[in-house]
């Protein structure tokens, strides 16, 4: 249940042309204090919750568990979730062993571009594609539930 991630910017919409996924994504947080987030999201026809613990001091790896409940729920839940509701579309991009999740933000935060992948170790290597720009992992700027603040 510990998630570890790398996140980066990115400098192109080249990287829409290796999409094999393409997936719409609305979430809100019931709570976004840093120490535990409570995220609902909607990704295209289902909804669901997730808890996320305090990321490690590098911002690599923190706790993660989410559960698929139901769509109906999903949007009621969204109602009560804090100000700065998120829309944006994700693209699944495979890359070697891995896959890139491309997040294009939509509404308020449209225009910022932001990669991450999922690793199973936190110094693992990882092919980077032409596309990926400065890392920002551990940038609490670049976090969904910063970013659903800037409203």
């Amino acid at each position: 249940m510990i998630e570890i991630e790398r996140k980066f910017l990115v400098t192109s919409t080249n990287f829409k042309q290796d999409a094999q996924k393409k997936t719409h994504i609305i979430q809100g947080y019931l709570n976004a204090d840093p120490e535990r987030t409570v995220r609902i999201r909607i990704k295209d026809d289902k909804g669901f919750i997730t808890i996320k613990g305090k990321s490690n001091a590098s911002g690599t790896s923190r706790y993660e568990w989410e559960k698929e409940i139901d769509l109906t729920e999903s949007k009621e839940l969204i109602k009560l979730c804090e100000k700065g509701i998120i829309e944006k579309i994700r693209y699944n991009i495979p890359l070697g062993n891995h896959v890139y999740e491309v997040d294009e933000f939509l509404g308020e935060n449209q225009g910022l571009i932001v990669a991450e992948i999922e690793l199973s170790e936190e110094n693992e290597t990882f092919l980077k594609p032409s596309w990926l720009g400065k890392e920002v992992t551990g940038d609490k700027r670049y976090y969904n539930s910063h970013l659903s603040g800037n409203f």
